[in-house]
Parts: C-alpha cells; structure tokens; sequence
C-alpha cells in the first residue's frame, strides 16, 4: 500500500511539474463590466476626480490603457460588438437591435469558452438591461436576484420592488414634483448603509465571491456586470460622504462650444443641452456630478468586493482579470448630459486587465478599443475561433510587453449607418451621415473645442483618418417589440424575427 502511495505522488508530482512546464493549465478569467464609467477613476488623473481605490490596485498590479474606447455609443452595439468581435456596421445593431435574433449564427464569447471546456457564469448588465437582451446560450449559470427576473424575460435593471431607494421618490431637485419610474433619469441620492447588501449589485458582487470560493476542476469564465454608475445615482450614504459637494471641480466647459459644429448635430445638441440648462438654473451641476461619483465609488467597491475574493480564492495566481465600461458619460461638456455622442467623453473609458504573463504596472497610451477583448481572449485562453470574422486585432502581445504598443486608429461607429468617428492618440474625425465633419488635433484641444474641419487645410489627414472605417455599412436590423415579438416560455425566451 505504501509503495501504490509512493508511486501515486511521484505520479501526480510529475503531472504538475509537466502542467507547469508547458503551461498547460488554461487561465481562469474574470470579467468585469461597469456601465456608463466615463475615465475619472482614480489613476487616470482626469477632472473631476473619483474616489476608485480598487481599480486602481487593479490597475497596479496590470495594464491599464489610458487611450481606450467603446466599440458603441449606446448600450446595446456596445456590448455586442464585444460579446461577438463585430461593430455595428457588420451587424445592423446600431441603436437597440438585438444581435443574436437578428444574426442567430453568430457566436458571443461565452460560447467560446464553453466549448474550450471551461464552466461559464455570469451575473448583472453584461448585455443591454431590457427583458430578451440577455444572450442565455453557452452559459453554466447565469444569477438573477429573484424568480421573477427569469419569469419576465431576464431583465437586468437594478431598480425595483426589492431593492432599497431613497425617501422620497424622486429624489433629486431636479425631478421635484415628478412621478418616478424605474428609468428615471438624472435622479440621484443616497439609501442607509445598512441596506447596502440588499442593492443590486452588491448581491451580484456578492454571488461572484461565492462561486470563486467554490473548488472546481476546470477553468472558469466568470462575468459580472455592475448596473453602477447608471442612473439613477443610488448608492449608499457613505460613498456621498467620500465627496462634499462644494468641492467638486467641474469639467472643463466652453459657453459656445457648439458654434462650430455641422448644422444637423449643432441643432440636435442644443435641444439636448436643455438638461444641463435646467441644472444650472437649478444650481445643481455639482450635485448631479455628486451622486454620479458616489456611484463610481460604490461600482469601485464591488469591484473591490469580487478582488477581494479572487485574492482569497486558490485561482488568484492563475486568473486573467479584465475590467472595462461601456462607454463614457457626458456631465456638461458641449452642453450634454449622457452618452451617445462620437465625442470624448462618451467614447474614452476605463480598461484594465491583469493576471498571468501581463506585465504589472504599465499604463500605455496607444489607442485601442473594446471590441479588441474578444481575439485577446482567443489568444490568451486558447479559445476556438468563433465562426464569424473577428473584426479587430488581438492586444495580447501588448499586455505582455507594453513597450511594443503602437498606436493605431480605432474606429467607432454612431447610431446610424454611414455616421463613425476614427479615433487615435493624436486625431479624432468624426463623420456624419449627412456628410457633416469635425476634426479635433486631441494632442492640442483634449477638450475638443475647436472643429479643424470647418477650417480647411487638413483634408489629407481626414483621408488618411478615414481609411480606417468601413466603405460600407449595414442597414439596421429590426427593433424588435417586447409585446409582440418576446416569447417567453417558462424560464427561457425567444424572439420571433418573422412579420
């Protein structure tokens, strides 16, 4: 018996050495999403300043890419193009589209990893919140906070009957006098500490902990999606504590910001410039930005929360860890309050990864965009190539050694077919569909206040811009009605794409 023993260990001895050897145990990833997180967390430096401790001891211990940007400047096309590796303009998924009714062949990144063998789980706002947007297929389990959620078509909004809210509803001076809804925009304000763990997207931090106590013989893809810093700005008190209002510095505004813009977008910002009006009316600027850091600071401490048991885990030292936002927030620059805009402040986000064979520390400049996860992972993790065309290129080499990156032009298209801007460390050109145009030398006007284009003078760098988006560009797919196209049979749904 001894001797089986003996020769047992010396066995399962030589089966590490060899694993370790020819690194053949596949990394584990966790994969953290936040929404609307434009780039004033902590070590990117920006103004105003968020309070964001844990990613930047994320950011510390890897890459952190100070010029990236979103794939989409919607909800929905943004994480699309990075569940499947195709902007827009191959997709149709410009605005609210649904890429997997629409295009059933094409395969998201879960399905990638599952058929790589490892377990999948996800939890939170990885696809757009609305019922039906949740791609279900190639996942081992997906958490939702109640019954009903799955009855209901999985919708994944944060805000509901079991979630503590302020008192009163609504909340901010803003909507005084208005009725609440569950989408209710710009409202912020503060729930009690203690009702913390009954939030959203702590329960979803608090699930993601869970399974990475959970032993496991095969590698995992482990996804989280936090709905913060979303609006409405809810959080608790003691995250609007780490600010005091009066303190707050504003973004950088310039009152005509707008005069130089294309007569169709000039026109259609100034209507959207009524929210920020009001707020100045109000004199409530800096309170909005108030709960929207609060918010930052609370996503930031569930991001701390799940590397927090990732430290705890056995996986710690075999896990990539990849954190990103689907795009930015507007709170006032060019008048706007949101996203949705081909400027700065909606495209330019954190991004960070760190883990095994990514250098610790570095923070390159070069651009680059969301959609490149999607071929990172594939070579990181040796995952099968999905069936479809993956539209970008792989950052892996970069994350190994970030003295190689070099910066590139990466594309990003608008809500509609035609409409793109190209974006790199020294230029942004945005082109309408309309024909509109604007040029910004970044490297001169971060702020994007004086419109080159209108000038003239740089027509061979706006050709040289443009050859890096698309000469053609799909029409969009069909949005589909929750009343009349969503399907929901039990637990599970589907869409029904024919008239």
């Amino acid at each position: 018996m001894l001797r089986w023993i003996c020769n047992a260990i010396v066995v399962m001895a030589i089966c590490m050495a060899c694993t370790v050897r020819g690194g053949a145990a596949p990394p584990n990833v966790v994969f953290i999403a936040v929404d609307d997180m434009n780039n004033w967390v902590g070590h990117l430096g920006a103004t105003p300043h968020a309070i964001t401790p844990n990613i930047d001891r994320l950011a510390a211990r890897g890459v952190s890419f100070t010029n990236a940007h979103t794939a989409g400047v919607y909800c929905a096309p943004s994480r699309a193009s990075i569940f499947t590796g195709q902007y827009a303009s191959t997709t149709g998924c410009y605005e609210t589209q649904i890429y997997f009714a629409n295009h059933p062949d094409l395969r998201p990144l879960q399905v990638s990893f599952h058929e790589a063998g490892y377990e999948t789980f996800g939890a939170g706002k990885l696809f757009h919140h609305p019922a039906g947007y949740l791609d279900l297929r190639g996942w081992t389990e997906f958490f939702v906070r109640n019954p009903e959620q799955r009855r209901t078509g999985w919708p994944l909004d944060s805000w509901a009957a079991d979630t503590p809210m302020p008192d009163p509803l609504p909340h901010s001076v803003y909507n005084r006098g208005k009725k609440w809804t569950p989408a209710a925009f710009l409202d912020w304000g503060a729930v009690p500490n203690d009702q913390e763990a009954a939030l959203a997207d702590t329960r979803r931090a608090d699930w993601v902990a869970s399974k990475l106590a959970e032993p496991r013989d095969k590698p995992f893809f482990l996804a989280v999606g936090f709905y913060a810093p979303h609006y409405p700005n809810y959080c608790p008190q003691k995250y609007f504590d780490l600010y005091k209002t009066d303190e707050i510095q504003l973004p950088p505004y310039k009152d005509d910001d707008r005069d130089d813009l294309p007569d169709d977008i000039r026109k259609k910002m100034t209507n959207r410039a009524k929210i920020h009006e009001r707020l100045e009316e109000l004199g409530a600027v800096k309170d909005a930005i108030h709960g929207y850091l609060a918010c930052m600071s609370y996503a930031d401490a569930m991001v701390g929360r799940v590397l927090d048991a990732l430290d705890r885990s056995p996986y710690r030292d075999n896990t990539i860890v990849v954190l990103w936002s689907d795009h930015g927030y507007h709170h006032g620059e060019k008048g706007q309050w949101g996203k949705h805009t081909l400027w700065e402040r909606t495209s330019h986000v954190p991004f960070v990864w760190a883990g095994p064979k990514i250098a610790r520390g570095a923070r390159p400049d070069a651009s680059v965009s969301l959609i490149d996860i999607y071929p990172t992972l594939v070579d990181l993790c040796a995952l099968p190539k999905p069936g479809q065309k993956l539209e970008v290129q792989s950052i892996a080499s970069i994350l190994r050694d970030p003295a190689t990156a070099k910066d590139r032009s990466v594309y990003l298209p608008y809500m509609e077919p035609g409409a793109y801007a190209v974006i790199n460390r020294d230029w942004r050109y945005i082109r309408y569909a309309d024909g509109g145009e604007e040029l910004y030398n970044v490297r001169d006007d971060p702020n994007e206040w004086y419109n080159l284009a209108v000038k003239g003078g740089h027509e061979a760098i706006i050709a040289e811009l443009r050859k890096s988006a698309p000469t053609t560009f799909a029409e969009p797919g069909p949005i589909l009605n929750k009343k009349k196209n969503l399907v929901i049979e039990g637990e599970t749904f589907h869409w029904k794409t024919n008239p």
